[in-house]
């Protein structure tokens, strides 16, 4: 009988060590994939697109300006723990190229989501004014890295994003894509209300504080002015403000944008000096996590410019 009891005992702790080891292994499985995306641009697809398969993580934290974010020393040991890292490229991302070799190395899948993109030339006059600050990096650039905000090549971006997470996790090739669809769509529709706006601007011109909307300008048929570079560092020459000042009368330009990370203190100057008033235009890069938990997103910010673009060239 004690035999019998002690037999009884085994196969209860044995089936019970058995439930503790499924509960243990059931967090890492529900958790899916880690990926890391380089800035808020890169995280919505992402997290659009994965869903509730992944835990999707930005870099630049949000709310802070991407040009001015430098990774820290655990960043590294960070995404080598990770499935993926997805980023911008087109030089977006200037300290990443000295990190990709170790994330690679590791096994990380790396995705740069400008591959294959049809992408502007970086205007080197942009370079010209702040060299002595920054001229290393702007000379750099080879390429606009401001791909995302046009509606139509931020959903090629996205294409590679699903190409590559079917790549990584082809079980969920359908959750996937399905996902994509859905975006697409709403990028579709962003686009076309985009174009049927544009139709009825009385002006095509635009000045912003830094050149981060060449890619909208591009597609939409618009002439983009920036008062800075391409990155909002740059610093303009009273020469470059004093031209802009006489373009803005000759285009009887009334409203000035500047972007919501960026001070707009030049275009509050360049405004005052002909009269006109300032306006926000997002470049969508940094987000804040209150906005987020508003239920913004790229696509009401994207709205959102669409709204005072009509203000401001409907005149």
């Amino acid at each position: 009988m004690k035999k019998l009891i002690s037999i009884i005992m085994a196969a209860v702790l044995i089936t019970g060590l058995a439930a503790c080891g499924r509960t243990a292994e059931e967090p890492a499985k529900q958790s899916g994939l880690t990926i890391y995306a380089s800035f808020y641009p890169m995280q919505f697809l992402v997290s659009e697109i994965a869903g509730d398969k992944a835990q999707v993580k930005s870099l630049v934290p949000a709310g802070v300006e991407p040009h001015d974010w430098e990774p820290k020393p655990r960043t590294l040991a960070e995404l080598q723990e990770s499935d993926m890292l997805v980023y911008n490229g087109a030089g977006m991302e200037a300290w990443l190229g000295d990190l990709l070799p170790s994330i690679e190395k590791a096994g990380v899948k790396t995705v740069n989501t400008s591959m294959g993109l049809d992408l502007l030339p970086f205007d080197e006059k942009n370079a010209d004014e702040h060299e002595d600050e920054e001229g290393e990096e702007e000379v750099a650039l080879i390429y606009d890295p401001h791909i995302w905000v046009s509606p139509v090549k931020y959903k090629q971006q996205a294409q590679n994003v699903l190409d590559a997470l079917i790549e990584l996790d082809a079980a969920n090739q359908e959750y996937y894509s399905a996902n994509y669809e859905k975006l697409a769509e709403q990028l579709d529709k962003l686009d076309s209300d985009y174009r049927q706006a544009v139709a009825g601007f009385k002006s095509k011109v635009f000045i912003v504080s830094h050149s981060a909307f060449e890619y909208l300008a591009k597609e939409y048929g618009l002439t983009q002015l920036p008062i800075r570079g391409v990155t909002p560092q740059a610093e303009p020459s009273p020469a470059k403000l004093a031209e802009l000042a006489e373009i803005c009368r000759e285009n009887n330009i009334k409203y000035i944008f500047f972007e919501s990370l960026v001070s707009p203190k030049l275009s509050e100057t360049l405004a005052n000096e002909i009269g006109a008033q300032v306006l926000v235009l997002n470049d969508g890069q940094g987000i804040t996590e209150e906005q987020m938990k508003q239920g913004r997103s790229y696509i009401t910010i994207m709205y959102e410019n669409l709204e005072n673009l009509k203000k401001a060239l409907m005149q």
